[in-house]
């Protein structure tokens, strides 16, 4: 990826220009030392004033008004704020009509910038102060005062919070009063810009000690840059989070998210004073020191799936190459390229006006339909559809460009949506919510409804990351996600009324993905590179879990590297520096994946006996339980030597009834409760009371006997003969009150429990007869 830039021969402004700022993505604005506000059309490379700006006011700062604003929705900003170096603020009209001099600051105002929402402003100035201000241009309060000027201010993604920089050090302060400030040292000189990213959370600065550093938002350094030749003067990021733009004395840098660099322009436009990215994220401009303006936009982006390698080669034109047999193919587009995705076979690009999804089979005839808002921020693919993310909301689309739904729920803000945040499957669609960040909604896609209940997915920490599985039946569909404790959890997507259990995997996870093609999770787990083959092993016997498992040790992928795709059986993996790593792991779990959906158990088997591995082993037998065929679960325990559920598999055979070698299985696996009640349904009341008792489950085994009256003496009996075995005295009320009374004969219970287990084989025996007379009638 690199950036493309554009310089006129002669500057328009005759004076540095200060600041500068987009209205619409083929519109910008820019102040300048010689008191000219100009306006820009880089496609036609048209100039004109807009407005000439009193001798005494030097323009500082520049943020025009936020575009979307509760829900009204305006195709472009209509005002800015000017920050200048008389103390005053301006409110300024797009015509170029100034609306409001405000008197803010005592000495110049140093940065000005809108919230998120609109419904307020914060200036800095060369006095210290951090003041906020209504829409209006009314003080509404002075945040903070100190001895060093404010040379940079920035809002929190949720508007609750203000960062902004005191010489050396960064503060992030709340706008509640008495809430905790936090300040940390940044930089070893001056901080001159600083800016806070709503989709990502991270914060970026910049400073004279000629480093740029992206920050979490608790203050932990991500990533320090080299030195630089001199000071940085400007940095931003994209709307979108995954680009930051830094600028310094004939220099221009393009740098992924994570502060690696891209690209390195050299342009000569002096000092470059103030970064603005476009809307769509695909173009910026740069305020020079002298008085040119440049323009830059981020060509050659990669996509590669497979066989496939896409390069935008030029704003309008990608460049498809099939690495087998080396064939090459131009897109031309009508508009410029904004978002492109390849995955599952299909490429789907949206320019600012219309979508093409094209077929990795035939590059020549896409499908292509119109927009309804423009700006797509996203694009997720799943096998049969696919998802955009605009301004407006959330789209799904069939490959065949047929809008299938929209999913909405109370409150939703589609623009600080993310790939990390979002997460599609052929049925399900995911969806992390902003306001309450434990919450995670989960809509049927074809629907675009709440799915079950309607009620949303709730964690008792914050969510990071989330992630759908993307192959097998609809109601086994899982969800994977990672909390700000950096735990990994999953958890079933299908809740009916009860709830879910979400089971913890693994802990200090960086970044998570699901294989394309079977359900294989891998993540990077502290200094280890795991995949877990089979998951859904933790709602089967979670014991096995860790023989399901393969580690390889992480240290050669650097500190906090990002899985970008997990396709087939090949990793690929994104280093801190930049570098891509591709992984290969082993083929078979894959395969024996396929084996058991078909329930081909016999080829599992032989596939398991051929590779002679532990891990399949037991990834076999947690596939077996999971589907309920118990032979093979039987041979795959033997194999790994866990004799103890042999024996039980064995015992679970020789029951007598159907429902009850049913309710064991669920019982093998720990469903305790189902089990019980699959025995209480199917009329086995005495087998129910045994499983509590087994389990020492007192108080609930004498329940039940006294519900269906029946079978308390039997329960009483074995209570007596627990605690004898432990020397220990009856203390449960309950207990000593049925005690009363009645005589425990072990002869007469024996007696019963054998009645018990004959009824059941007489039941089983007579609905298999019935079973098969049906069939000979037939």
């Amino acid at each position: 990826m690199r950036l493309k830039t554009s310089l006129l021969k002669e500057p328009k402004h005759k004076d540095l220009v200060s600041c500068v700022g987009w209205t619409t993505a083929d519109e910008l604005f820019s102040c300048s030392d010689d008191h000219q506000v100009m306006k820009w059309n880089p496609v036609s490379s048209e100039t004109t004033r807009v407005l000439k700006l009193p001798d005494d006011v030097y323009p500082l700062d520049l943020h025009w008004f936020p575009r979307a604003i509760s829900g009204k929705k305006q195709s472009q900003a209509e005002s800015f704020v000017l920050t200048s170096s008389d103390g005053k603020f301006h409110l300024i009209s797009k015509l170029g009509r100034v609306e409001k001099s405000v008197e803010a600051h005592c000495g110049a105002v140093l940065a000005g910038r809108w919230n998120y929402e609109g419904t307020a402003l914060v200036t800095a100035g060369e006095d210290g102060q951090v003041k906020i201000w209504s829409k209006s241009g009314m003080l509404r309060s002075t945040l903070a005062q100190q001895g060093t000027p404010v040379y940079s201010v920035s809002w929190a993604p949720d508007s609750d919070k203000v960062l902004y920089t005191s010489g050396q050090q960064l503060i992030i302060k709340p706008l509640q009063p008495n809430a905790k400030i936090l300040q940390w040292k940044a930089h070893e000189g001056l901080i001159l810009k600083t800016d806070w990213n709503s989709v990502n959370d991270l914060i970026l600065s910049a400073g004279e000690d000629c480093r740029y550093k992206v920050w979490d938002s608790f203050g932990r350094v991500l990533y320090n840059s080299q030195p630089h030749e001199y000071p940085l003067t400007a940095i931003a990021w994209a709307l979108d989070g995954e680009l930051f733009a830094v600028g310094s004395f004939n220099t221009l840098r393009l740098c992924d998210k994570t502060g690696w660099s891209y690209a390195l322009e050299k342009p000569s436009t002096g000092s470059i004073f103030a970064i603005s990215w476009s809307i769509d994220g695909t173009q910026l401009a740069g305020a020079c020191g002298n008085g040119h303006v440049i323009f830059a936009h981020v060509v050659e982006q990669h996509w590669e799936w497979q066989n496939f390698q896409i390069t935008l080669i030029k704003r309008r034109t990608m460049k498809v190459h099939n690495v087998i047999n080396d064939a090459v193919d131009l897109l031309e587009f009508r508009d410029r390229v904004i978002k492109a995705s390849l995955n599952y076979g299909y490429l789907v690009v949206s320019t600012s006006l219309q979508c093409y999804v094209f077929s990795t089979r035939n590059w020549n005839t896409p499908l292509i339909f119109d927009l309804k808002e423009g700006t797509v921020s996203l694009i997720l693919q799943a096998e049969r559809h696919f998802l955009l993310v605009d301004g407006g909301g959330l789209y799904l689309y069939s490959y065949e460009g047929r809008l299938i739904s929209c999913p909405k729920y109370p409150g939703l803000r589609t623009d600080i949506l993310n790939g990390l945040t979002v997460s599609l499957s052929n049925d399900t669609l995911a969806l992390r919510d902003k306001a309450d960040e434990k919450v995670i909604y989960i809509f049927e896609a074809l629907s675009g409804k709440p799915l079950g209940d309607g009620k949303p997915l709730t964690h008792k920490t914050e969510i990071v990351e989330i992630a759908l599985d993307q192959k097998g039946l609809t109601s086994e569909r899982k969800i994977a996600f990672i909390d700000k404790n950096r735990d990994l959890f999953i958890t079933s997507v299908k809740r009916f009324g009860k709830e879910q259990k979400i089971v913890k995997i693994g802990t200090m996870v960086q970044s998570l993905a699901w294989n394309d093609s079977c359900n294989i999770l891998c993540g990077i787990q502290d200094s280890r590179f795991t995949v877990w083959y089979y998951p859904n092993t933790v709602y089967v016997d979670k014991d096995l879990l860790p023989k399901t498992l393969y580690e390889k040790d992480a240290s050669e992928f650097s500190k906090s590297p990002q899985i970008v795709s997990f396709v087939g059986n090949q990793v690929t993996i994104r280093r801190a520096d930049g570098s891509l790593v591709h992984l290969h792991i082993s083929p078979y779990p894959a395969i024996l994946h396929g084996h058991a959906s078909s329930s081909r158990w016999q080829d599992g088997l032989r596939l398991c006996r051929f590779v002679k591995d532990q891990t399949l082993w037991a990834c076999l037998a947690a596939m077996a339980v999971a589907n309920k065929d118990m032979s093979t679960a039987e041979i795959a325990y033997a194999a790994i030597g866990e004799i103890d559920k042999v024996q039980y598999i064995n015992a679970i055979k020789e029951l007598p009834s159907k429902e009850s070698r049913l309710a064991h299985m669920l019982l093998f696996s720990g469903n305790c409760q189902e089990a019980e009640t699959l025995l209480l349904q199917a009329g086995l009341v005495y087998q129910a009371i045994q499983i509590n008792i087994n389990l020492y489950n007192w108080e609930r085994a004498l329940e039940l006997a006294v519900k269906h009256r029946t079978h308390v003496d039997t329960v009483l009996a074995y209570r007596q003969k627990f605690l004898e075995d432990f020397g220990k005295k009856e203390t449960n009320q309950r207990f000593l009150q049925y005690a009363e009374g009645l005589e425990v004969d072990w002869n007469k219970i024996k007696a019963k429990i054998e009645m018990e287990i004959a009824k059941e084989r007489e039941r089983a025996a007579a609905s298999a007869a019935g079973r098969s007379s049906v069939t000979v009638q037939q």
